[in-house]
């Protein structure tokens, strides 16, 4: 979301030994780029692509909004009876039942070999395996991978945010975070409001001198392939067309400088003062979305609701007596658990607004939620035993048949990252196979 602005700092990326500084070069609008990891260097840093559209930019948008509660939901309260159409809903899926033909549940699902508990939220979108082992290093996330296809169509190619913490959902192809924007007032203003021409001018030089910068660093890093061995030069080949790739992004950015941005009735939204107001600014950032989505500012969200760090909240009309996180290490313990039931819930009532309010909004003969994938689940299938099978989904929107649960073995689970590749298949992205995916979701139809 930021713009570029040059390097760190003005030592050179090659150190007086014979290894190699892991010093980045340059950070900034979710992007890190610094050399890939060489056999000469001691840790990997990366880049994030940019590959060129497969769509059309007048074609009908459609949009991806991936959400992860790092907490999970109990799962006595969530998965429904019976399967398909008929379903008998849960007592949270009750709170939704005003959207049910717009949305689809699914049980049985996981991604296959990510473990670890609580680290596993860093492998929602990517479902890279592993991520609590030592060596592990993460993968493009969906929307990444969706930017890097279709970023260059609207003026941010994604948003990440999250809500109390400093993790997202968004990684780059080869594995970098890219941190979250956790202010909606900040975010409000990079969408909406529209810099004085001398700011969008020097904007625009900022961006100019990022792209010389990017010409500068090539340079030295050729000169760096003269001496290193021949894997470290197949890595370096790609680190020189991940610089092309960048240039071509920073070109585009160019041109958005001085389009007008969007002009929206909403006012700027006040961040609240502490975390414990963890349900208002869950709302805020569902609202955010929505603007975002509306005004075709981006293609691509993510939020990590990140409850791991969030004290005891504070929720009018409720009484919280301990940390989401304490409450979801339960015990079975009566009086935490009917606390954790009331958080739960009021994430339903938070999902049902934001059903309701994309739905509200019309976009050609469909509404902005028949345009718009909404991805909500946890990385946890139950928070108090750590474990990360049995994931508790939703899938809203996006033009699909809905109103329905897709059961699958709760032993055996199914490959969640199998939903990837039908929304990537939605987006007009033509791939077969996204991590761990072995095809499409089954039993999961897009309406015509």
């Amino acid at each position: 979301m930021k713009p570029f602005s040059g390097p760190t700092g003005g030592a050179p990326f090659i150190s007086s030994r014979r290894s190699i500084s892991r010093r980045r070069f340059l950070e900034g609008a979710g992007i890190a780029l610094s050399l890939p990891f060489l056999d000469s260097m001691t840790a990997p840093f990366a880049r994030a692509a940019q590959s060129e559209s497969p769509l059309s930019p007048n074609a009908t948008p459609r949009r991806m909004f991936g959400i992860c509660n790092n907490l999970g939901l109990l799962p006595e309260h969530f998965f429904p009876k019976g399967n398909g159409r008929d379903y008998t809903p849960s007592p949270y899926l009750n709170l939704l039942q005003e959207h049910r033909d717009d949305f689809t549940v699914f049980s049985g699902v996981s991604h296959p070999n990510v473990d670890g508990g609580h680290p596993s939220d860093i492998s929602f979108l990517t479902a890279a395996p592993h991520p609590a082992s030592s060596s592990f290093r993460n993968t493009i996330s969906l929307d990444q991978h969706i930017a890097e296809r279709i970023g260059t169509l609207t003026r941010f190619p994604s948003i990440t945010l999250a809500v109390n913490g400093g993790r997202g959902l968004s990684w780059t192809g080869t594995g970098v975070a890219i941190p979250p924007e956790q202010s909606a007032s900040s975010v409000f203003k990079q969408l909406f409001l529209q810099g004085s021409p001398e700011e969008v001018e020097a904007q625009i030089r900022e961006l100019d001198t990022g792209r010389s910068i990017l010409d500068a660093v090539a340079n030295q890093a050729k000169d760096l392939q003269r001496k290193v061995g021949a894997s470290d030069r197949s890595r370096l080949d790609q680190y020189f067309s991940s610089v092309r790739d960048l240039e071509t992004r920073l070109q585009a950015s160019r041109g958005w400088e001085r389009k007008p941005k969007p002009v929206v009735k909403a006012s700027e939204p006040v961040d609240p003062s502490s975390p414990a107001q963890y349900i208002a600014k869950v709302k805020l950032m569902y609202d955010l979305a929505k603007l975002a989505f509306e005004t075709d500012s981006t293609r691509a969200i993510t939020l990590m609701l990140n409850s791991v760090g969030t004290p005891v909240m504070q929720i009018q009309g409720e009484t919280i007596t301990d940390s989401y996180h304490n409450l979801s290490h339960h015990g079975k313990s009566a009086d935490k658990l009917a606390q954790l039931k009331v958080v739960d819930e009021w994430h339903m009532k938070l999902l049902a607004g934001l059903f309701g309010d994309l739905k509200s909004v019309r976009e050609g003969d469909d509404t902005l939620l028949d345009r718009t994938m909404i991805l909500y689940g946890s990385n946890l299938g139950d928070a108090n035993a750590h474990s990360t099978t049995n994931m508790p989904t939703i899938f809203a929107g996006g033009g699909f048949r809905h109103g329905q649960h897709l059961e699958f073995d709760s032993r055996q689970n199914y490959p969640l990252p199998n939903l990837f590749v039908s929304m990537l298949q939605r987006m007009g992205i033509e791939e077969d196979r996204f991590a761990s995916s072995t095809g499409t979701m089954r039993g999961l139809e897009a309406r015509a």
